[in-house]
């Protein structure tokens, strides 16, 4: 039996978990098993899913096969973006200078705040009542 030549990279953004499996291909983009176009609505969202593919010349090359969970469509888009490029860099470890040129190596680590007591959000107060 052929072994099945794949390359992994893990995505993370927000709380957004995207594992990527690149395979040689036609450039076929699956994204929880429905097609790319389908899952991600905006075209921001999907040239940011798509940016590290396109800027090294290989999205005809690859297909892209990834599960996302958690977070919302927009962080799983940069979660998916960050794998992508995690796993061309196993593809070709010289492709990573490139990519770290137009940072898409660095994981995004910002976070959503936490509530504060006697605050309505992380940084909206309650209404203050002078009398």
């Amino acid at each position: 039996m052929a072994e099945l030549v794949q390359y992994y990279g893990t995505g993370r953004r927000k709380s957004a978990i995207a594992r990527v499996y690149l395979r040689p291909g036609s450039g076929e983009f699956k994204v929880n098993g429905r097609p790319f176009e389908q899952y991600f609505v905006t075209e921001e969202q999907r040239s940011s899913a798509r940016l590290p593919l396109v800027s090294t010349e290989t999205h005809s090359n690859f297909n892209v096969v990834a599960n996302v969970s958690g977070g919302g469509v927009s962080g799983q888009a940069d979660a998916v973006k960050l794998g992508v490029a995690r796993a061309l860099i196993l593809f070709n470890a010289e492709l990573r200078k490139k990519l770290k040129a137009e940072g898409m190596v660095t994981r995004d680590s910002r976070g959503k705040e936490r509530k504060k007591y006697g605050q309505k959000g992380a940084r909206k107060r309650f209404q203050y009542s002078k009398r």
